[in-house]
């Protein structure tokens, strides 16, 4: 895998130079947001042949759509057990088929021939970090069956054949899920965007937005542009003008490092080539430039300079694979997300014109793609799958009590993840034990001599004696007992008479 994740300038990375719009302007379509989602919207309008106008208060992907690390497969943050709980069975399985778009939309753009450099791969582990064989059987049959997913359930011995740690357990692997260099697929997704006839601006922050009427308005410090259709992709960042759409979304800051080339025992102790994830949320990591480790784990509900964290890196690494030793982290990166309450994305038409795509959170990939898609065809096509999204509505986040509450919650679920952990690990060596013991003292036995015997070969077992047929009142009466072969009957004397 030919990747760089390294922090460079963006003319260093060969990017271009950043268009301000200084001039007024009239387009189909404005996008507001030029990550994940924004791109992709304009993407995909693009090619179906709309006007398409990005406005981008800063860089392309400058937060966490240019921050992450690339993995992509079907899914949302919602468990997909809570999700059918929600929605129901049918439209759960709608929404993952989407899901599932979103992800091959990634994997469509992210070719070295519409990318260079892009590296993608096939392959994502998610591991537990608790023995749930009956969980993952019951789960494998329905992503498989009523999915339509291509999963593998992997055993505690093939996870730790190509990870070596007893931290993790079962495993549910995805073949058809990939990865790619995140931070080179946001420039991409711009230029084929550009390709494609989106005209993108950078450092041109929106100061008002008037979504009256059949065409909407929008200001900007040196400029003002008109369009039909407004889309707010700017996550928690959308900035004064749309503050109350970014309440609904809590900030979620997490961050990555990527450690100094490791050489070959990398590869003898992480023998996976994919993305691993552990089902809790907690890690999630990867082989990058072929001898060093990408990791990402601390999260936090405020803000903070990413080298801050090396050292939480440096000792989850540890912890979890300890033959690793005390490895150093070479570049350290992150950016925010906004999570939702319930957990799913805000995609759809807040009034008529004015649509939303945010709330992405973890799954950040195929999620946007999929945003990308269904808003682009619903604006130009009628398609009005947006509307499986319209149970999960906005819900304030809760401000600065929200996000203390955020960082608890983030605590103790990784505290519990822990806990579960280790008490897994310890019932685990426990059973061990409890073999070994047993298979100890067998072996004693066996050399005492005071174990069960085992009949000789060729040796004839005696054959039991049948039990006595019990005998009747009537029978003895009458003095028609049978007499057996090796019983003999007493001559009744005198006194054995009965008296008449």
């Amino acid at each position: 895998m030919s990747e760089t994740f390294t922090s460079v300038p963006q003319e260093e990375a060969g990017f271009r130079e950043r268009i301000r719009l200084s001039f007024d302007l009239d387009a189909d379509i404005c996008v507001i947001g030029a990550g994940l989602a924004g791109l992709s919207i304009a993407l995909e309008a693009a090619r179906l042949g709309a006007s398409v106008a990005v406005l981008e208060g800063r860089h392309i992907g400058w937060n966490a759509s240019g921050n992450q690390l690339g993995t992509v497969m079907p899914g949302f943050a919602l468990p997909l057990a809570d999700l059918i709980e929600r929605i129901g069975f049918e439209d759960a399985r709608e929404l993952w088929a989407l899901s599932k778009e979103g992800a091959e939309f990634v994997r469509a753009n992210a070719t070295e021939e519409n990318m260079p450099g892009i590296g993608p791969s096939d392959g994502v582990l998610e591991v537990s970090n608790v023995d749930a064989g009956d969980r993952l059987i019951s789960r494998l049959q329905m992503l498989n069956e009523d999915f339509d997913t291509e999963v593998e359930g992997w055993q505690v011995d093939r996870v730790r054949q190509m990870l070596k740690t007893d931290h993790y357990f079962h495993g549910v692997y995805y073949p058809k899920a990939l990865q790619v260099d995140g931070r080179k697929y946001v420039h991409g997704l711009a230029a084929l965007a550009r390709r494609a006839g989106a005209r993108i601006f950078e450092d041109t922050p929106v100061v008002s937005i008037d979504h009256s009427g059949i065409r909407k308005r929008i200001v900007t410090p040196s400029a003002r542009l008109r369009a039909t259709h407004i889309v707010l992709a700017g996550n928690i960042h959308l900035g004064a003008p749309l503050r109350r759409l970014s309440e609904t979304l809590l900030p979620v800051w997490r961050y990555a490092g990527i450690t100094a080339p490791l050489g070959e025992r990398l590869h003898e102790i992480i023998a996976f080539k994919g993305s691993v994830m552990d089902s809790d949320g907690v890690d999630h990591f990867r082989i990058v430039d072929g001898d060093r480790l990408m990791w990402e784990s601390p999260e936090t509900t405020w803000a903070a300079r990413p080298q801050r964290f090396a050292g939480g890196v440096k000792r989850r690494i540890r912890s979890i694979f300890p033959a690793l030793g005390d490895v150093e982290v070479a570049d350290m990166f992150g950016g925010a997300t906004g999570q939702t309450v319930h957990g799913m994305p805000q995609i759809g038409q807040l009034r008529k014109g004015l649509w939303v795509a945010s709330g992405f959170g973890r799954q950040g990939m195929n999620t946007s793609a999929m945003a990308g898609q269904l808003i682009a065809r619903s604006i130009l096509w009628g398609d009005d799958r947006w509307k499986l999204f319209s149970p999960f509505e906005l819900v304030w986040a809760g401000g600065a009590t929200g996000r203390v509450a955020g960082q608890m919650v983030g605590l103790w679920g990784r505290a519990t993840s822990a806990a579960a952990g280790t008490l897994a690990r310890y019932r685990e060596r426990a059973r061990v034990k409890d073999r070994e013991r047993e298979a100890r003292l067998a072996e004693a036995n066996r050399a005492a001599g005071t174990g069960p015997r085992r009949p000789l070969p060729g040796a004839v077992r005696p054959r039991p004696t049948p039990a006595p047929e019990p005998v009747s009142q009537d029978a003895v009466a009458h003095g028609s007992v049978a007499q057996g072969p090796d019983r003999t009957p007493e001559p009744a004397g005198q006194d054995d008479r009965v008296p008449q």
